[in-house]
C-alpha cells in the first residue's frame, strides 16, 4: 500500500480521539491502531483535531493548525520524564507549566526551536491569542480593548514582552502535541494504516485565525459579522443550521493565490495521509445568513471560487488525497466541480432506503470514486437509525439485504456494514459504534443542537470476540484488507 494515496478497496473506522477510553494520544490510540491491524483495517477517520471552545465541537476550534491540548497523553509525559508520577493528574494548565520548566532545565531547546521556527507563522498569533483570551476571562477578541482587538503594535510588542514565559509554555504545549501525534502517525504507517483527517470548510469567528487576519473575512468596518455561514432546511432540520461562522473574504484571498488556505492545508498534510473537506458544497456556493436572524431559513447562497482554490491546492499539493463531504443540497456545478478534480464523494446508507431505486444512496448506485459510510459523526448509530425508521422503510431495508423481518433488529448493525463493505466504492468507513453495535444512546452528535453532543467514549470491554471476528471476517470477503 502506497500511503496517502491507494487504488486499493479499503475499509476504514470513523474514531475521534474524544472518544478513546482515555481521551487522549496514549496507549488506548496505540492499541486501537492494532485493533484496526489485526482486523485488516487500514484507515483510522477522525473529526478535526483542533483545539474547541467551550461546547467541545470540533467544528468550532479557537485554531485552524492548533492541536487539541487534551490529547496529549499525560503518561507518556511521566515516561519521558517531564512528569512525576503524582504530577499527571494535576490541572492542565499546571502540568504543562512543570512539563516545561523540567524541559528548559534539561538544555534541549533543538527540537522546540525547530518546531517554533518550522510553524511560526501560525503559532505566534495563536500563543498571544490564548494567552490574552486568558488575560480577559476568555471573551472573545472582538470584546477585548481596543488595542488588542485591533492588534495595535506597540500594545503587541509589549504584551509579548509581559507574557514571554505564559506564550513559551502555549508554544510548548503545540510542540508535546505535534510531537506525539508524530509518534503515533509513524506507529500508524508500521501498522499499514493511514490516518484519515478532516477539515471544516468554516473557521470560528473568535479564532486565532479571525483575530490575526480579519481582512480575510467577511466583517464591518468594526470587525463584526454581518452575515453568518450555515445550510438551509434539509433532511437535519427544519430551520436549517445557523453554524454563526464568518464568511471567507474571497477576493482578498484570491490577491495572494490563496495563502491562507494552502497554509492551512500544509499543517492537515503534515497530521494526516488522507483529508475530508467538510461542507465541500461550500467551495462552490456558500449559504449566507442574517447575523441577527436567529435560523438559517431567510438565508441565500453566494458564489464561491472553489474551482480556483482547488486548482492552487492541487499544484502545490499534487499528491494530496482529498474527499468531498458533499451531503445536503447538491446541484449540478458542485458534482462539476467534485468530478473535475477527481475527489471521491460519500455515500450515506441511513440515506439510502427511504426513497426509490434512483436514490444515489443505494448501495447499487454509488460510484467507485466514492467513501461509503453506514452512518457518520451526524447520524445516528446504525442500531439506534434502524429502531427509529418507519415499518415501512424497515420493509425496504429488510428486502434490499435479504434478511428476515423478525430478526433483522438481532442482526443490525452487522448486516448494514456488510452491505457496505459489499459496495463497488474505493473507501468503506464505518463509525466504531456500530462495531460495537450500540444504540442511539452512543450517539456523538444531533446537528442544529448545542447540549449533550461530542461527548460518547467507548470502553475496551465493549469489544467482544465476536465482533472483531465479525468485523475482520467481512473485511476479508469483501477484498479489503491491506
Amino acid at each position: 500500500m502506497t500511503l496517502g494515496k491507494s487504488n486499493n478497496r479499503q475499509a476504514g473506522v470513523l474514531l475521534h480521539i474524544t472518544s478513546l477510553p482515555s481521551g487522549d494520544l496514549g496507549s488506548d490510540a496505540y492499541r486501537f491502531i492494532d485493533f484496526l491491524a489485526c482486523t485488516g483495517t487500514s484507515i483510522w477517520q477522525t473529526l478535526p483535531i483542533n483545539m474547541p471552545h467551550a461546547d467541545n465541537s470540533p467544528y468550532q476550534c479557537v485554531s485552524a493548525h492548533a492541536g487539541n491540548p487534551d490529547f496529549i497523553s499525560s503518561q507518556a509525559l511521566v515516561e519521558e520524564g517531564l512528569l512525576n508520577t503524582d504530577e499527571k493528574d494535576l490541572p492542565r494548565d499546571q502540568l504543562f507549566n512543570i512539563a516545561y520548566n523540567r524541559f528548559i532545565e534539561r538544555n534541549e531547546l533543538n527540537a522546540f526551536s525547530q518546531f517554533s521556527q518550522t510553524h511560526q507563522a501560525w503559532l505566534e498569533d495563536f500563543a498571544l491569542y490564548l494567552c490574552l483570551r486568558r488575560q480577559f476571562a476568555f471573551s472573545g477578541w472582538h470584546t477585548w480593548p481596543d488595542e488588542f482587538k485591533n492588534r495595535d503594535e506597540m500594545a503587541m510588542a509589549k504584551i509579548k514582552k509581559d507574557l514571554a514565559n505564559e506564550i513559551n509554555v502555549i508554544k510548548f504545549t503545540q510542540f508535546l502535541f505535534f510531537k506525539q501525534w508524530d509518534y503515533l502517525k509513524e506507529y500508524a504507517h508500521q501498522k499499514q494504516v493511514q490516518l484519515f483527517g478532516d477539515i471544516p470548510i468554516f473557521v470560528a469567528y473568535d479564532s486565532a485565525d479571525v483575530w490575526a487576519q480579519p481582512n480575510l473575512f467577511k466583517l464591518n468596518e468594526n470587525k463584526e459579522m454581518s452575515v453568518v455561514a450555515g445550510v438551509p432546511p434539509d433532511y437535519f432540520s427544519e430551520t436549517g443550521q445557523r453554524w454563526g461562522n464568518p464568511h471567507y473574504n474571497w477576493p482578498e484571498m484570491a490577491k495572494n493565490n490563496y495563502a491562507w488556505w494552502l497554509a492551512r492545508i500544509e499543517t492537515q498534510t503534515h497530521l494526516f495521509d488522507m483529508i475530508r473537506i467538510d461542507h465541500f458544497r461550500g467551495l462552490e456556493a456558500a449559504w449566507e445568513i442574517p447575523a441577527n436572524d436567529d435560523n438559517a431559513i431567510n438565508g441565500t447562497w453566494v458564489d464561491a471560487p472553489g474551482d480556483a482554490l482547488l486548482a492552487s491546492i492541487k499544484e502545490r499539493f499534487p499528491n494530496i488525497q482529498l474527499i468531498a463531504e458533499d451531503l445536503g443540497i447538491i446541484t449540478p456545478e458542485v458534482d462539476a466541480l467534485r468530478t473535475k478534480y477527481a475527489l471521491p464523494g460519500m455515500n450515506i446508507l441511513h440515506f439510502a432506503f427511504g426513497g426509490d431505486a434512483d436514490n444515489p444512496y443505494l448501495p447499487n448506485n454509488v460510484e467507485e470514486n466514492s467513501v461509503t459510510y453506514t452512518g457518520t459523526h451526524d447520524n445516528d448509530t446504525t442500531l439506534g437509525w434502524y429502531q427509529s425508521i418507519s415499518e415501512d422503510e424497515q420493509q425496504n431495508v429488510n428486502e434490499y439485504i435479504s434478511l428476515n423481518h423478525a430478526s433483522t433488529p438481532l442482526d443490525m448493525p452487522f448486516s448494514l456494514i456488510n452491505v457496505a463493505l459489499s459496495t463497488i466504492s474505493q473507501f468503506v468507513i464505518i463509525p466504531m459504534q456500530d462495531i460495537l453495535e450500540l444504540d442511539a444512546s452512543s450517539r456523538m452528535n444531533v446537528p442544529g443542537t448545542s447540549e449533550g453532543n461530542w461527548l460518547w467514549r467507548f470502553s475496551w470491554d465493549q469489544l467482544n470476540a465476536s465482533q472483531i471476528n465479525q468485523f475482520s471476517e467481512a473485511i476479508q470477503r469483501h477484498g479489503r484488507t491491506v
